[in-house]
């Protein structure tokens, strides 16, 4: 009998997690697991979802559900209560009853990106949005004592910039985009940032993994700033997700 994996969201017509789940189970010859992809148009259908497929066992969670995913969940960890997104749900079946346990995989993306990179955290960084991968992102240049600044269009926090105010990056080591601005088809947009203020220490991290190189990788990039896309964080979340439902 195959256990059955998959991605909630809406919607996913460019989601990356089906081939590379697909590609893992061929290179790891693992048969007798199956991802599948489910466009719930809005999370209320979650519980519907589960009751539908008894194999499943467990779900990549994307845009625009990581947030308010958590309260149709039994249980939340600790470090994705603290963020307040789940990407990850490690489901559980007892007696006829689903037990749905919520992880955040994206913490584990993104400490592995600066690892890759070899950057030291930084004192300052700017975070571009203000999303649930956002969060993730900032928990743990957080966890490091790096003091942590959000571009945003609407200023809510104190430690909130909106774009306009943004005339210059110099203060900020390491920013980082977690809006979908630049991701395929809207490859041409970038985040409203003073790009020619930027200067050669800096390092731009770009969660956006379709295109390669977005623009505001290619604008960083012009003015001999290190960068980095998304691809490494999305395999290193993927990787913990499946470390998760493998009970490892």
């Amino acid at each position: 009998m195959q256990q059955l994996y998959g991605l909630i969201g809406y919607p996913l017509s460019h989601s990356w997690s089906g081939k590379y789940f697909a590609e893992k189970f061929r290179k790891e010859q693992i048969t007798d697991c199956h991802y599948e992809l489910f466009p719930i148009k809005t999370i209320e259908e979650l519980p519907e979802l589960l009751a539908e497929y008894p194999h499943l066992k467990g779900l990549n969670v994307t845009i625009p559900y990581k947030e308010v995913v958590i309260p149709l969940l039994d249980h939340v960890d600790e470090a994705a209560a603290s963020i307040g997104a789940v990407n990850t749900i490690k489901i559980f079946r007892q007696d006829d009853k689903i037990i749905t346990h919520g992880y955040n995989t994206d913490v584990i993306g993104f400490e592995k990106s600066l690892e890759k990179l070899g950057v030291a955290i930084p004192v300052s960084a700017l975070v571009l949005g203000t999303g649930g991968a956002s969060k993730a992102v900032a928990w743990i240049l957080q966890k490091y004592q790096c003091e942590v600044f959000y571009a945003t269009r609407r200023v809510r926090e104190k430690n909130h910039r909106s774009y306009d105010e943004l005339t210059d990056l110099v203060d900020f080591t390491l920013i980082v985009n977690t809006t979908p601005l630049g991701m395929v088809p809207n490859d041409q947009q970038a985040p409203p940032i003073p790009y020619d203020t930027l200067q050669s220490h800096q390092v731009l991290i770009d969660l956006v993994y379709n295109p390669q190189e977005t623009l505001f990788l290619k604008k960083g990039k012009q003015q001999g700033c290190q960068i980095m896309n998304g691809l490494y964080m999305l395999e290193q979340q993927a990787e913990g997700a499946w470390r998760i439902w493998q009970g490892s």
